[in-house]
């Protein structure tokens, strides 16, 4: 049966949980500098953009934020694969959205550390194209990863769909001109994502069967 639709996921805040892995692996990067990791409502306001981006705004110094970035990547990496969660049907919805779309994955994360979580959580088969931060020279809210996610598909005909838990996902689906559908359980809040998105479901589940019925 040929698929008529493409759906395309966020990561972290759409289908898994790595919020005390990322919070951990700031901590351990500003300690590894000498200096006290910002509150955690300050990193969590900023999870999906890139690392450089959110230690910058955290207040690093330019010409040291890839020092950080190589001191949380190091740390993230021997921790994430313990303390990251599948959210709730987040693994139904992947399984759901598979009988009828082709599926991918646009995240900001770096794509190496990503493919390694979703094959430890047996969900990596479901897609055929991942793109993570080093794929892209322009991440999101840019339409250049969903652009890449597209261009390494096998067909893009029919109806594209981008499923994603901040405006950041909405903006790049927009620009890149799919559809995009937002979800409250992640870190974008219902009073930020109504201002992006026409449709806000409450996770990723009750999205692909949103999609299924259009």
């Amino acid at each position: 049966m040929t698929k008529e639709t493409i759906i395309l996921f966020d990561l972290d805040g759409t289908l898994i949980d790595s919020t005390e892995a990322i919070l951990e692996s700031f901590t351990v990067a500003f300690s590894h500098f000498g200096k006290e990791s910002p509150a955690d409502d300050l990193i969590k306001a900023q999870i999906g953009h890139p690392l450089d981006w959110m230690f910058l705004k955290l207040g690093v110094e330019e010409e040291k934020i890839w020092d950080h970035v190589a001191a949380y990547k190091q740390h993230y990496r021997k921790i994430s694969k313990a303390k990251t969660t599948l959210l709730p049907s987040a693994k139904e919805a992947v399984q759901k959205a598979s009988e009828f779309a082709i599926l991918g994955v646009v995240t900001t994360k770096t794509a190496e550390y990503s493919i390694e979580l979703l094959e430890h959580m047996g969900l990596m088969d479901y897609f055929d194209v991942l793109i993570g931060r080093e794929n892209v020279e322009h991440p999101k809210p840019h339409p250049e990863p969903i652009h890449k996610a597209l261009e390494r598909l096998p067909r893009t005909e029919g109806d594209i769909w981008m499923i994603g838990d901040t405006c950041m996902d909405m903006h790049s689906a927009e620009s890149a001109n799919i559809k995009g559908v937002a979800v409250s359980c992640g870190y974008g809040t219902v009073e930020q994502l109504s201002k992006c998105s026409g449709t806000i479901c409450t996770n990723a589940y009750e999205t692909v069967t949103f999609i299924a019925k259009q």
